[in-house]
């Protein structure tokens, strides 16, 4: 089993709304098992309960679950009476307490109240109704995190339509894969943006991108106005008039969001998800699991194209203050590499919760940067991370660096459910190299190729029990077998979710990679994240990727090293992570071959992307380079069987 390396004291859950949340269902807070065992077996009960106890506001209607026994997972329905709106239940706080700051790498800081988020709000509704929007329309965003993106977000809600968003460091072909799939009737836009400590134009692509939308009937510039498209445009501040703040209650599944797929083997998948599941898991993630209450401050590091951004958003409904961070948190000042931002924000800010990725605190192990030896991180209560698996290592470093004072858990789940799988719990310990435990209200199982649930041994992650953030559709021609096709193809009416991992004893699981890209050298199934979590601790080498390369009658694994400034691959290193890589893992984990790369491809959401490597390196085409942040990154790969490895 996984080693404790923090353990919460009692002072610390005991008044937390998990604790009385399990009191009041009758158990012990001490006993997440039973509590779990619970949440995903009465189904309406359970469902029930955590509308009553987060607050949900709306009209709960009188049936709670519906089962389908013919369709169990993609034929229940859940709270089939119900309307609700997220604007109104993200937007229940009033007054002139702040709940948003905006922040960004320059230094620039605003606050805005409760009072003034709402009456931005109430502007912005005001000019999507008079352009026509109303329940099901589809809305665009192309804009940075800052407060006007979560404006367009709650106003589109707010009038009953369906917001989708774009980074706007997206090209234009990436964009109309994504939003110019749902034929937005108004997007919003920003022709000007800072990423990197650079000032980015970006008019000429919005233009481009407006002119190839169709449908589109009004372009809603934020920021300076040099954009040149063939579509009536507005400036943000014409866009709505001053006006009361209404929302217009929608059926529980009423489509909300429409999010995408990372699309680096075709064309990014548009999954349609529904209001009130959306409202009703992320209330319960935020109250139960992550531990926020009223007054927190709460920033997790993201784009406004990842979930996690809506995630972060939902913690409004909660009562927390939330910010919107803009721009890297890692930039380059005076030919050095900086990632204070971040922990600057948290000293200034006091906030509570901090998200990031486990590739930023591996980045900030790599400078040799220390945050608790520069500012007063006191105030932080949890530290979490999302986006790709926790190396076990940097949980030593994560204590040792930051502080030992907070609560850590990573997360698991994705765009497809707008939620997790896996998450943590207030009363529970944190486990070296573990997440913590199984979301309530998830059946979440480990099954074998048997389809037979396993523990203490590797298997496919899937989930047994419907929930109500699972997605309505697909958005487009056979959306509905598309979506089935994606999550029960392989076992009817049971989730598979693409994750490969371990159950322990203890209730925590240890993630090993996605399925997709599990190597099969031997017929043994390996996860990659196995591999890099033992590369990483190389102070030689700043990045990796795996993937395997097939021989006659088996596969092969090749690792790929992206070295740090001033080192060199020898013979010596390459033999020293194969020893490491026997001794830590197993002989199967061991490469066939190793190769030196200038950089290693990621999508724009910040995960590593096996497949398009794979396929550069066996001369196969990339169906969608529009999805990689660095593109470029491929032409190290091709020709790679015909160097020499080491």
């Amino acid at each position: 089993m996984p080693e404790i390396v923090w353990t919460p004291s009692r002072d610390r859950w005991q008044d937390s709304a998990l604790a009385r949340f399990a009191q009041e269902a009758g158990f012990d807070p001490l006993d997440y098992a039973g509590l779990h065992r619970w949440s995903v077996s009465d189904l309406p009960g359970f469902w029930s309960k955590v509308w009553d106890f987060v607050r949900v506001i709306g009209d709960k209607g009188e049936r709670v679950f519906v089962p389908d026994d013919d369709a169990w997972m993609t034929g229940a329905r859940f709270f089939p009476d119900a309307r609700i709106n997220l604007a109104e239940n993200f937007l229940r706080q009033t007054g002139d307490a702040v709940v948003i700051i905006e922040a960004d790498e320059t230094g620039h800081r605003a606050h805005v109240t409760a009072d003034d988020l709402r009456a931005r709000v109430a502007k912005c509704a005001d000019g999507l109704r008079a352009a026509g929007v109303g329940q099901g329309d589809r809305v665009g965003a192309i804009l940075p995190n800052r407060t006007e993106a979560l404006v367009t977000l709650l106003a589109t809600a707010a009038v009953g339509g369906v917001w989708t968003s774009c980074s706007p460091d997206f090209g234009a072909a990436a964009i109309l894969d994504r939003i110019g799939q749902v034929e937005p009737k108004v997007l919003f836009a920003a022709p000007r943006i800072t990423y990197g400590g650079k000032p980015v134009d970006v008019s000429e692509r919005i233009g481009e991108v407006a002119d190839q939308m169709p449908g589109l009937s009004q372009l809603v510039l934020v920021g300076e106005n040099t954009t040149a498209a063939g579509v009536p445009t507005v400036a943000w501040e014409d866009f709505g008039q001053p006006a009361d703040l209404t929302f217009t209650h929608v059926p529980f599944d009423a489509p909300l969001y429409v999010m995408y797929t990372s699309g680096t083997t075709g064309k990014p998948k548009a999954i349609v998800h529904k209001t009130g599941g959306v409202v009703l898991n992320m209330m319960k993630e935020h109250v139960l699991h992550v531990d926020t209450r009223p007054g927190d401050r709460f920033l997790w590091y993201s784009n406004t194209a990842w979930m996690m951004y809506h995630w972060l958003m939902s913690g409004l409904a909660a009562g927390a203050m939330v910010v919107l961070y803009d721009g890297a948190p890692v930039v380059k000042r005076d030919g050095a590499l900086d990632g204070t931002m971040l922990w600057q924000l948290v000293e200034e800010e006091k906030l509570t919760h901090l998200g990031i990725s486990p590739k930023y605190l591996s980045t900030l192990s790599d400078m040799g940067f220390v945050p608790r030896d520069h500012y007063d991180l006191s105030s932080l209560r949890w530290l979490l991370a999302s986006g790709s698996p926790m190396a076990p290592y940097q949980y030593d470093w994560m204590y040792q660096a930051i502080g030992d004072h907070f609560g850590f858990f990573s997360i698991s789940g994705g765009t497809d459910l707008m939620g997790c799988f896996l998450t943590g719990a207030p009363m529970m310990p944190v486990r070296r190299g573990a997440l913590m435990a199984k979301a309530l209200g998830m059946a979440v199982q480990v099954l074998d190729d048997r389809g037979v649930a396993v523990i203490d041994r590797p298997g496919e992650l899937c989930c047994t029990e419907p929930f109500p953030s699972m997605p309505l559709t697909f958005w487009g021609e056979d959306g509905d077998a598309r979506y089935r096709k994606a999550y029960f193809e392989e076992r009817p009416e049971v989730w598979t979710h693409g994750d490969r991992l371990t159950e322990h004893l203890d209730g925590s699981l240890t993630i090993h990679g996605r399925s997709d890209f599990t190597l099969n050298p031997g017929g043994v199934r390996i996860g990659t994240a196995d591999i890099y979590n033992v590369c990483e601790r190389f102070a030689q080498v700043a990045d990796c990727l795996a993937f395997g390369r097939p021989i006659p009658g088996d596969e092969e694994i090749v690792l790929c090293l992206q070295m740090a400034e001033g080192e060199e691959a020898t013979p010596e290193l390459a033999k020293e992570i194969r020893t490491k890589l026997r001794s830590e893992c197993s002989p199967r984990h061991v490469p066939a071959a190793i190769y030196t790369v200038g950089a290693v491809p990621y999508t724009i959401s910040g995960k590593r992307v096996e497949g398009a490597a794979k396929s550069t390196a066996l001369g196969q085409e990339v169906k969608n380079k529009a999805s990689l942040a660095n593109p470029e990154s491929l032409d190290h790969y091709a020709g790679l069987s015909d160097r020499v490895a080491l």
